[in-house]
């Protein structure tokens, strides 16, 4: 009788203890979410297709500084496209010369006929269209182009020209997404991209996957570079502390993936 007793106290406490645990459970508040679609900015915009109308993806784009109305446009699988009339009508300006998957697209703030593209698309994924053409330059608002080097990039993700000069670019390389090489990382060009000089370089298995320039103050700028870490193939990677080691990078700024590399200025 004793055990009976004693094995049924022990249910009724075990189905009290587990009732507190549920009921605890139940008082907590579930976490806030932030909805992009709910962003005030986002919300109080108005969007519709404008084209142009073919397949695949497209996320190299870029506006002019002075004229609203005329746009570039870069495909994964397209080339490179421009509207002078936002987005009414697009013409393809770069077959003839160049064409397949586009990464990046800059105008030259100073002189906007000066176009430079790179080739390869900046979306890192398993069916990825690569660029084999490297860099592309137009002087004349992208009616003729010329190539510029850089072939080995692959994937160029981003390019900044400078503000006041036309002839200083940088450019962010990823470089072979499946395999090891050395054309990848941060290259730098003082005279409009004839040659190139290798300014940010890890290893043959990191490449850049972003580069920012942000005025501070006047006419000083200071680049920021995020660096994507992919181990590739299982081959071991340097570890980041490599940058605090020789680009004397503070531990804040690592912890946000930023690296700043004012010295390449």
């Amino acid at each position: 009788m004793k055990k009976f007793l004693l094995m049924i106290f022990s249910l009724s406490s075990l189905m009290v203890s587990t009732n507190v645990v549920a009921q605890k459970k139940k008082t907590v508040a579930p976490l806030a979410t932030n909805s992009l679609s709910e962003d005030a900015i986002i919300k109080a915009q108005n969007f519709r297709l404008i084209g142009p109308f073919r397949g695949g993806r497209a996320a190299a784009a870029v506006g002019s500084y002075t004229d609203v109305n005329t746009f570039y446009m870069g495909a994964s699988g397209g080339g490179v496209w421009k509207t002078t009339d936002a987005g009414s009508n697009w013409k393809n300006i770069s077959d003839g010369f160049f064409g397949g998957s586009m990464g990046a697209i800059a105008i030259t703030p100073t002189n906007e006929s000066i176009v430079y593209v790179g080739e390869g698309e900046n979306s890192m994924r398993g069916n990825v269209s690569e660029g084999l053409g490297g860099m592309w330059k137009s002087t004349d608002d992208g009616k003729t182009w010329k190539n510029m080097g850089l072939k080995e990039a692959r994937h160029i993700v981003r390019i900044i020209v400078h503000p006041k000069n036309p002839d200083i670019i940088w450019v962010a390389a990823m470089g072979h997404l499946f395999g090891p090489n050395e054309t990848r990382g941060v290259f730098k060009s003082t005279d409009g991209g004839q040659n190139w000089k290798k300014v940010l370089y890890v290893n043959e298995q990191t490449g850049a996957s972003d580069l920012v320039m942000i005025q501070v103050i006047l006419k000083f700028f200071l680049v920021y570079l995020k660096v994507q870490m992919v181990e590739i193939l299982g081959h071991p990677l340097k570890p980041i502390k490599v940058f605090q080691k020789e680009y004397g990078v503070s531990p804040v700024l690592l912890s946000l993936n930023l690296i700043p590399i004012n010295y390449m200025l």
